[in-house]
């Protein structure tokens, strides 16, 4: 059975999410609706065995994240965002000028096109395979360090739509430690991500947002300890 908290926020309107503690997309949906102060019911899911709540209101991808306003399913990650920033307008995420909210969304794939991809390989290749994946992560974070260079956020001077998509870099590094990969996103390498890396984990409503540090290593030794291990 599904476990559900509470949040704390505005009332008036019937708001879910589905999630799963450990997924950056469900993550990225609760840092949003926290900086509008929305008010909403999260639902932890069991991804081996999926609510039929889950499968009612995502029966396209049967994936989380999934938010329900209103009685209204809206799936996808990065679709969400959008429409948390075109529902609730105060604190809005997205740039108002045309062509920087096109840029926004350009950086904002991305990551989910490119990088994402690539970081969930590594997590269970091996060998060669680990560093040409590791080499080609590298590349990807160099684009994103050099469009980041002179900003505190991808955005500019406060965190919004491209630094919440961008979590998945918070994972890396999680995951990097917990697994003794090979150092993808050191300091020294990327001086720039790791400035903008500690504003973020500083940031109040980001931090509130970001799993228990200790459970989640624990989390990535457990699921895929075994897969990056030498033999």
């Amino acid at each position: 059975m599904a476990a559900i908290s509470l949040q704390t926020a505005t009332m008036a309107e019937e708001v879910k999410l589905f999630g799963t503690w450990a997924s950056p997309f469900s993550r990225r949906i609760e840092v949003a609706l926290k900086l509008k102060g929305v008010q909403f019911e999260y639902i932890e899911e069991n991804l081996s065995n999926k609510s039929p709540a889950l499968l009612e209101y995502n029966p396209v991808h049967k994936k989380i994240p999934v938010l329900v306003h209103n009685g209204k399913p809206v799936a996808e990650s990065l679709v969400i965002l959008e429409y948390i920033d075109e529902t609730w307008k105060h604190n809005p995420i997205l740039p108002t000028d045309p062509y920087e909210k096109a840029i926004a969304r350009f950086w904002a794939k991305y990551i989910d096109d490119k990088l994402w991809p690539a970081a969930t390989k590594v997590l269970v290749s091996k060998g060669e395979e680990q560093k040409g994946v590791t080499e080609e992560i590298q590349e990807q974070l160099k684009t994103l360090e050099s469009e980041l260079k002179g900003k505190k956020f991808f955005g500019g001077e406060s965190l919004g739509f491209v630094d919440i998509a961008a979590n998945i870099i918070v994972f890396l590094l999680v995951a990097q430690e917990a697994l003794g990969l090979m150092e993808i996103l050191t300091e020294e390498q990327f001086p720039v991500l790791h400035e903008w890396y500690q504003r973020l984990v500083d940031d109040a409503v980001f931090k509130e947002c970001v799993p228990p540090r200790e459970r989640h290593l624990g989390f990535f030794k457990v699921r895929f300890g075994s897969s990056t291990a030498s033999k």
